[in-house]
């Protein structure tokens, strides 16, 4: 019998417990591979391809990691987070404003049903959030949204856990991350995570949500690293 995922309202009280995992500019989020090198290159992947940009969306921004980066590149950014947690979106706030980001403003909520202005943002960070996404037709009417609410020539940039697209492959890739979190904390810590993402996550394989960019929109799509079980990419919309 296939796992009952849990619903929105249990997904915000776990991160609202887990503050400080996210809290790290130097691990990331630990529990996913390459965390540190990914956060360096979406942000110089941001930078490179949107240098006019002001206006930044960090959807599912869990503690600020990602913001922050992007705000040590462009000091004057407007900053717009959006979490389901509040004390992750209290967390965000105070590092940025303590970072210098003067601009900057939070909303609580579901990136499912917050409306976005039509060219509203430069550039768009998604890290580790759209994995909780359920049927493929919320997906697209995310990826849709997202390319909507950025300017022309504005960025999308997404560091999450991903499938396989062949369903064989699955059991070498899990087992590989497996032996990466034991690695890394033990094995409680494996079965924790394991456990967690049975009970809340429903990623997709990169080859789909690729795709997908392409379907909704964007002209230019780029992977910036893929290891295991989760990918660094985006995509440049039109000018």
């Amino acid at each position: 019998m296939a796992c009952l995922k849990s619903s929105v309202d249990q997904i915000r009280e776990r991160f609202d417990r887990d503050v400080e995992r996210f809290s790290n500019l130097e691990t990331g989020q630990t529990a996913a591979i390459d965390a540190p090198l990914c956060l360096e290159l979406i942000a110089e992947a941001a930078a490179v391809s949107t240098p006019r940009a002001t206006r930044i969306l960090d959807a599912g921004c869990g503690a600020g990691n990602y913001a922050l980066k992007l705000l040590q590149r462009f000091p004057g950014l407007h900053a717009t987070l959006i979490d389901l947690s509040l004390p992750m979106l209290a967390r965000a706030e105070d590092r940025l404003r303590k970072a210098g980001c003067a601009r900057l403003r939070t909303i609580q909520g579901d990136i499912r049903e917050i409306a976005l202005y039509d060219g509203a943002f430069d550039v768009i960070l998604a890290a580790a959030v759209l994995h909780h996404l359920r049927t493929d037709e919320e997906w697209e009417a995310v990826f849709v949204k997202l390319c909507r609410a950025l300017s022309p020539g504005g960025s999308l940039w997404i560091f999450d856990m991903i499938e396989g697209a062949t369903a064989a492959l699955q059991a070498p890739l899990r087992r590989c991350y497996a032996e990466y979190l034991s690695a890394l904390k033990g094995d409680s810590y494996r079965d924790e995570v394991f456990a967690y993402i049975e009970k809340e996550d429903t990623p997709r394989p990169l080859v789909f949500q690729l795709e997908l960019l392409r379907r909704s929109g964007f002209a230019r799509i780029e992977v910036l690293h893929k290891r295991n079980c989760f990918a660094a990419f985006g995509a440049i919309k039109d000018e």
